[in-house]
């Protein structure tokens, strides 16, 4: 069982919430999250991303940028920038794009059910990013960016999400990338009541994206559970013992690619590359490009490449265990049998001979970002499914780096979950 509250939202003045709402922190690098602050000055990037605020000189990590987190999230809202509800509600937040939505529910999850792993992971995280959420969240006493989650697609919730979509939206704009931002508050009692018992009914919520997002917020808890003299699995009663999240229907979601890119080719020639290919894969040369706007590789176990402007389909001769449901993915097998043995490429994490890209649209905005960026091949990938995500948490395993892209992504700032003593400063 899921507990799955509601909360009191710090949300934007909606005519100022399309300017305010931002992409995630960790999509853009410095430069990147410059210009845009530079575009738009009441981005969220600015608390987002505080290094904005100081030149090159300043490390993304010293405390002064940290310190500029808070001050500006406090001031904006002293300014009235944001409002608070003045009793816990549950949010459905929309987004669409190219004709497909995606509706979650907003609300806060238990850190308790993260580590009973009711909340389930897939993902392994990074002390070091981590450790900059963490400073983050305790500087600004305050969670600013949402967890993705998903549920098994529930019959109840749907009905309720159907009948609050059919009111007037809180919120309801175009982002400049052009995703469709709107938003509703569940503020019946009624309502809020049947979403809880709903998701206490919910025995398993998955975190899709936003792995250091959460395991950041659950390690503030305990960090101040310990501090207050508590056991780890002891809640406080404050709001630090949830963190924010909006938990989606797997019905709505739709796993994109995430695509691998090689610097080099490991030594070898284009001809001795093929033929070491050939020992696992039934590699066909494409004629041309595969059509523009369709999917490439279109099936489960079969691997686009790109080398030397041609395109190859690799179709894989290997037959892993259909138990072992993380041998099965195909970025597992293009790990095992391409880049670990041909291309000496054994952590892909650490390893600065490969990149990676999600999201593209189609085969040739791979080749052209491939060629664009002075790559030697591409490897296109076929999505790893929802099925295949909730059967790698369920049996407590881990996916190898990048095996999912979801799109579109949360905005941040749209929702913000005060945890300790800045809200008692604010109320």
């Amino acid at each position: 069982m899921a507990d799955i509250q509601p909360f009191c939202a710090v949300r934007p003045r909606q005519d100022i919430a399309g300017r305010i709402a931002a992409l995630p922190y960790d999509v853009y690098k410095r430069a990147d999250a410059l210009a845009e602050v530079t575009r738009e000055p009441m981005s969220f990037l600015h608390i987002d991303r505080p290094e904005t605020w100081f030149d090159d000189s300043v490390d993304i990590y010293d405390p002064r940028v940290y310190d500029k987190a808070r001050e500006v999230l406090w001031d904006w809202i002293g300014r009235g920038y944001f409002i608070q509800d003045d009793r816990p509600c549950y949010y459905l937040y929309e987004e669409r794009l190219d004709g497909r939505s995606q509706t979650g529910i907003v609300a806060c999850a238990s850190v308790n059910d993260y580590l009973a792993q009711v909340i389930k992971k897939h993902e392994n995280t990074r002390e070091s990013k981590e450790m900059d959420r963490i400073r983050h969240i305790e500087a600004c006493q305050a969670q600013t960016g949402p967890i993705f989650l998903a549920y098994r697609a529930h019959e109840t919730l749907a009905q309720i999400t159907g009948r609050v979509m059919s009111e007037t939206p809180l919120y309801d704009f175009t982002a400049p990338d052009g995703v469709i931002q709107r938003v509703w508050r569940i503020d019946d009692a009624a309502d809020i009541a049947a979403v809880h018992q709903c998701f206490l009914n919910i025995s398993d919520i998955y975190i899709a994206d936003g792995h250091h997002r959460a395991a950041s917020a659950v390690k503030v808890a305990l960090r101040r559970r310990e501090a207050l003299g508590y056991l780890p699995q002891q809640e406080t009663g404050d709001e630090s013992d949830r963190f924010l999240c909006v938990l989606f229907p797997d019905t709505d979601l739709k796993i994109m690619p995430y695509h691998r890119l090689v610097r080099d080719l490991g030594g070898h020639s284009k001809n001795e590359l093929l033929t070491l290919l050939d020992k696992n894969f039934n590699v066909t040369l494409m004629t041309g490009m595969p059509p523009k706007g369709q999917p490439f590789p279109e099936k489960k176990a079969a691997i686009g490449m790109y080398l030397d402007r041609q395109w190859y389909l690799l179709e894989t001769k290997i037959s892993p265990d259909p138990s072992d449901v993380i041998a099965s993915l195909d970025v597992s097998i293009l790990q095992k049998a391409v880049l670990e043995p041909v291309f000496g490429i054994r952590d892909v994490r650490t390893d600065k001979r490969i990149d990676f890209v999600g999201g593209l649209k189609d085969s040739q905005a791979l080749a052209d970002y491939c060629d664009r960026h002075g790559f030697a091949a591409a490897f296109a990938m076929y999505p790893t499914s929802m099925e295949e995500l909730f059967a790698v948490a369920d049996n407590h395993g881990l996916m190898p780096p990048k095996s999912t892209w979801f799109e579109p992504k949360l905005r941040s700032g749209l929702f913000i979950h005060l945890i300790g003593t800045g809200a008692a400063a604010y109320e």
